[in-house]
């Protein structure tokens, strides 16, 4: 049992900080970095980037819709030509400040609404892999298990990796409830570790209906943004060493 622990991190703003990006880089494999579009700014990728090549924690582009306003949240229909572009940019914009820090991106994660679109979207699927078969295709893509970026991805030469979410609550179908739906996101630490324990040991969840839905994942992730996000991060990963998993980054 070899899992990758992952988080968003870099998603201060300016003067405004969000989450502890040091304490979680101490916990995780895997940093997701935001690239500006929904989160981030120069110093604070730099920052991130330089920390998580310290720890030796991969790094992973998280790209999103230009929408700072919503936090990447909010649905939006942009055009293939120009998602495909934005992905782009976003990506090489933290992998050359990757570089400079000594090390690389490693894999790319869509964040937020952009995430969950492509889930079901092959149009805006399809976006987000020719920009990342334009920019380097041995990088993979993180997504759900059953996603329709898998098919896509293969067909233009790109991997990808399946993930779950131990903070996130799941419909029956396998896809994350809706953040705008009471309950969405779990806060329990016991529940979320108890989560995260079950999805790497059986690769599955209890969705909200109390049905069981297989979730195989090679990575799970908690997020960095929310309340004690630190704590949660901690027992996650203290659970998995004890339940005997192996905890490794996959790029």
């Amino acid at each position: 049992m070899v899992i990758d622990l992952n988080a968003d991190l870099g998603e201060g703003f300016g003067i405004w900080r969000l989450g502890d990006d040091l304490a979680l880089l101490d916990v995780v494999t895997s940093a997701n970095v935001a690239c500006g579009f929904h989160a981030g700014d120069p110093v604070t990728i730099r920052r991130t980037c330089a920390a998580a090549v310290d720890r030796g924690v991969s790094i992973g582009a998280q790209v999103s819709y230009r929408d700072l306003a919503h936090f990447g949240r909010r649905e939006m229909d942009v055009e293939p030509e120009e998602l495909c572009a934005e992905v782009l940019y976003q990506l090489a914009a933290v992998d050359g400040v990757a570089r400079a820090m000594g090390g690389r991106v490693s894999y790319v994660k869509p964040h937020g609404a952009l995430y969950n679109r492509i889930v079901r979207d092959e149009v805006q699927a399809t976006a987000v892999v020719d920009a990342v078969a334009d920019y380097d295709p041995s990088l993979p893509l993180l997504t759900l298990p059953g996603s329709a970026v898998h098919a896509v991805a293969a067909a233009a030469g790109v991997s990808t990796v399946t993930e779950a979410f131990a903070d996130r609550a799941y419909t029956p179908a396998g896809a994350l409830v809706p953040r705008r739906e009471p309950g969405a996101v779990v806060h329990d630490v016991e529940a979320v570790t108890a989560r995260a324990v079950r999805m790497a040991v059986e690769g599955s969840v209890t969705a909200v209906d109390g049905s069981a839905v297989p979730v195989p994942a090679r990575s799970i992730c908690v997020h960095g943004d929310t309340p004690d996000a630190v704590r949660l991060a901690r027992a996650v990963r203290d659970g998995l060493l004890e339940a005997g998993v192996v905890l490794q980054a996959f790029a």
